[in-house]
């Protein structure tokens, strides 16, 4: 069986220049491991953009019910097991080195044993591109079995708080049934992250229902890694507009009343603030099918699957702007064993 990671290794070796981003070459059969981010030239007429970093939206099945949300669960296709193996050996073979999964909510397939196997096969089938594996989810499925079976290949665990009170979680629709505690959840899966060496991170969406809320003593305790903000974002057909399964416009805030919200968290060590223009086409986003989608005409316009045509064919239609993902520091350390231990523990 070829070694495909191994081919591609060699063809970045035939590369002619990197436009951007700094390039280390590993002894002679190993794959090219790119450290920044760049454009390989290849022999190419136009350079062809490397899929650095890959958000992988293999379902847009959820358990919970977000009035923000913008990957809704207008399907409840997944792909077979084997032809998202094939998808992400195509992807690293390319240049992806950073993967995150998410959804919808990606523990909702098999109880996470799904996501469970393609992390396997990344770290270990995959293991020449060395890949660094990232989650984002709402944390009411995880299980510590879960974390036993997984987490040793797991860098990075983002969980989704929008609030630490419980009804205003209830407004946002962060919650499965009446009795749900996301709370007392976020606090027992940062507690699994630190027994089991994994890279704690909390995503925050600023919302009319959250702006005047303080997060800075709980964020202080919890010590995510990165505390990720993002403005309330609005897409046609997602969640406004025509066709949507959400009208998120009583959701949203202005970009003066999200900087507020920034001002008075200034002093929070690891605030990742990303604004609705930060965001715009800086993430490459990979739904259920394999297509990379288009949010340039502010709805999601698909590429082809990339299981039928190739990666290089539909990264030219996936809207992503190179320097966007550079300018809102897309690159950072990913590996968590490049991480100081202090960053892992509790």
């Amino acid at each position: 069986m070829i070694d495909i990671l191994t081919a591609a290794g060699a063809a970045f070796w035939r590369s002619a220049a990197y436009a951007m981003g700094r390039v280390r070459f590993a002894a002679v059969g190993m794959i090219t491991i790119i450290l920044g981010y760049g454009k390989a030239v290849r022999g190419e007429t136009t350079p062809a953009t490397v899929p650095l970093s890959v958000n992988y939206h293999f379902t847009r099945q959820c358990n919970y019910s977000c009035g923000f949300c913008f990957h809704t669960a207008k399907t409840s296709f997944v792909l077979p097991l084997d032809e998202a193996k094939r998808g992400l050996a195509m992807l690293a073979a390319e240049g992806m080195r950073k993967l995150n999964f998410s959804g919808g909510e990606p523990f909702i397939k098999d109880g996470g044993r799904f996501m469970g196997e393609l992390i396997r096969y990344c770290k270990t089938e995959l293991r020449r591109a060395d890949i660094s594996v990232s989650i984002v989810t709402n944390g009411s499925l995880i299980r510590e079995s879960w974390m036993r079976r997984y987490g040793e290949h797991v860098d990075v665990l983002a969980v989704s708080c929008d609030s630490f009170d419980a009804e205003t979680n209830r407004k946002i629709g962060r919650q499965q049934g009446a009795r749900t505690d996301h709370v007392a959840k976020l606090n027992e899966v940062r507690g699994w992250c630190a027994r089991y060496k994994i890279a704690f991170k909390i995503n925050t969406v600023v919302n009319a229902y959250n702006l005047d809320e303080s997060f800075a003593e709980r964020i202080d305790y919890l010590r995510p890694v990165r505390w990720k903000v993002f403005q309330c974002l609005l897409l046609d057909g997602e969640n406004a507009g025509e066709g949507a399964l959400r009208d998120a416009g009583r959701f949203y805030v202005t970009g003066g009343k999200f900087e507020e919200f920034l001002r008075r968290h200034a002093g929070v060590k690891t605030l990742v603030p990303e604004s609705n223009d930060t965001m715009r086409d800086s993430y490459l986003i990979l739904d259920e099918y394999m297509r990379f989608l288009n949010c340039r005409n502010g709805k999601k316009e698909p590429s082809a699957s990339l299981l039928d045509v190739g990666v290089r064919r539909v990264l030219r239609d996936s809207g992503f702007d190179e320097r966007a993902f550079q300018e809102r520091g897309g690159v950072y350390v990913w590996n968590k064993s490049r991480m100081p231990n202090d960053q892992l523990d509790w």
